[in-house]
């Protein structure tokens, strides 16, 4: 069997991987939570496409219309078309309401389990496509728009867990990645969906907003049939369940030994009252640091910025609604691609690597795309030339590409399989609420940074890839292979900079009982 979330033990390392499986049921329990993903994903893909459109527009946000329209007519700002903070809003408003639904699914995730905190995130989902597509005005809009936050709040928080605390270690990274694979797929199905309804008028984003019941009823779906994960069940005291849950998961009827690790990791968790208070403690400094600073770096890369605007950004670029939509499908092709990139290499080259090479490229293409925006484009000026727009295009899918093979798998990973069982609830809610507030706050500002920066939002964004990039270089150590109830031990205890906060005698320890 192979060490899970919460449950140490080095010593049964050997013997439990050699007669554990890579099962069938842990491969399709992993593919259906995994598919909370898709939700998020179209969700971050769909409001840059139908933010671009006419008819959604005039019907809602009359004065970018209108603003559109005098471009259109060559009399107006390309940079400052979509520069609205009600448009901003409705898109930032998401991120916001999954701030404070973090904090509830942080309770249900613990007390209730991550299965249920699933389901109720799949409901808030459909209530929220249900909204959005049958909205006749902005508060309808709006009020959609905050019921799909409330459903990232609870999928963000439940899903990383149940995917760290179910997956084998040797294969950990790659399983994790699943969801980070399914946020991509539901870019680009955003993408195919926003080219095809953008040509349906008058009701084409309606067509639009309401595609996203489709992922949003895989998730119920998937949600319901899947069992919750060992760790939490025996966490919540049903321990016979959490038993035949491990069988099925692990393929062997022999799982006594970890599951006396799992009761007695859980017993020690359990002795936390407070795992809020828990986490500020200086032994849980180090994930807790990195939980903070890597969703904001995330942030800071640009990506979401690109990818909500990215019709928006390209029409701006000149290139044309078609064109915009069109580019936007490519970006969300080399989306998934790459991160299939990151399935395969996570395990096999490590997390640091793979960020360390795409801050590299990263940084490269944004300089790159600044460099030709600055000579090529300036304010009310004659649109890019064919070929001066298709080397910006290329530009952005390298950027696009190293950032899914590392900053956005890598994100969510890291810090779900750094977090002790007693404080892994509180630090993916610090994980998930860091992240939505960055996202909210990149996505509010996105417009207004394109309309007063115009081709310098690159570089903005380029330099705070070089700050992650040394703060990666110095401070990640490696957890590639390692068990990550053993992070402490070993990663935390040996990097040269970290090992100052751990304290032996705050770990909370697990004696080694035979079987």
């Amino acid at each position: 069997m192979w060490p899970r979330g919460g449950y140490p033990m080095e010593a049964l390392e050997v013997s439990m991987d050699s007669e554990a499986k890579i099962t069938l049921i842990l491969i399709i329990t992993c593919v259906l939570v995994a598919t909370a993903g898709l939700m998020f994903g179209y969700d971050v893909g769909n409001s840059g496409g139908v933010t671009s459109m006419d008819d959604f527009l005039e019907k809602f946000f009359p004065s970018v219309f209108h603003r559109k329209l005098m471009y259109d007519n060559d009399n107006g700002s390309a940079y400052c078309l979509f520069n609205s903070e009600t448009l901003q809003v409705f898109t930032s408003s998401l991120y916001l309401a999954g701030i404070i639904a973090t904090f509830f699914a942080s309770y249900t995730t613990r007390h209730l389990g991550r299965k249920l905190t699933m389901v109720v995130a799949g409901f808030f989902f459909i209530s929220g496509v249900v909204l959005g597509a049958a909205a006749q005005n902005l508060g309808m809009l709006f009020t959609g728009r905050i019921f799909l936050g409330c459903g990232v709040g609870f999928a963000n928080q439940a899903v990383p867990l149940f995917l760290s605390e179910v997956a084998p270690t040797k294969i950990r990274g790659g399983l994790n990645i699943l969801f980070q694979l399914n946020v991509t797929v539901g870019i680009l199905f955003a993408n195919l969906v926003n080219y095809g309804a953008a040509k349906i008028h008058p009701w084409g984003w309606r067509l639009s907003l309401g595609s996203a019941g489709i992922p949003a009823f895989l998730l119920t779906i998937g949600a319901l049939l899947v069992d919750d994960t060992p760790t939490s069940l025996v966490e919540r005291g049903r321990i016979e369940e959490g038993k035949a849950v491990l069988k099925k998961l692990c393929g062997t009827d022999n799982i006594e030994s970890e599951l006396k690790e799992i009761m007695e990791a859980t017993r020690v968790a359990q002795q936390v009252k407070r795992p809020f208070r828990e986490l500020l403690q200086r032994h849980n400094r180090p994930p807790l640091v990195f939980a903070i600073f890597l969703q904001i770096f995330q942030q800071l890369t640009g990506i979401n910025a690109i990818l909500f605007y990215s019709p928006v950004l390209f029409i701006s670029l000149g290139l044309g609604n078609d064109a915009s939509l069109y580019s936007a499908v490519i970006l969300g092709s080399v989306n998934v691609l790459s991160t299939l990139v990151s399935i395969y290499s996570v395990d096999r080259v490590g997390r640091r690597l793979l960020l360390l090479e795409a801050g590299v490229q990263m940084f490269i293409s944004l300089v790159m795309i600044t460099v030709v925006l600055h000579w090529h484009v300036i304010d009310n000026s004659e649109d890019l030339s064919h070929g001066t727009a298709l080397f910006v295009v290329v530009m952005i899918c390298t950027y696009i590409a190293s950032f899914a093979w590392s900053w956005g798998p890598l994100g969510w990973l890291i810090p779900s399989e750094t977090f002790q069982l007693e404080t892994r609830s509180a630090g993916q809610s610090v994980t998930v609420c860091v992240n939505l507030l960055s996202t909210f706050s990149i996505a509010q500002a996105s417009l207004s940074m394109l309309c007063h920066l115009q081709y310098g939002i690159f570089a903005f964004f380029s330099g705070w890839v070089v700050v992650m990039t040394v703060f990666v270089y110095f401070f990640l150590p490696e957890t590639e292979n390692v068990p990550i109830e053993e992070i402490s031990e070993k990663v935390w205890k040996k990097h040269w900079f970290w090992k100052r906060f751990i304290d032996d005698d705050r770990i909370p320890k697990t004696s080694v009982t035979s079987a």
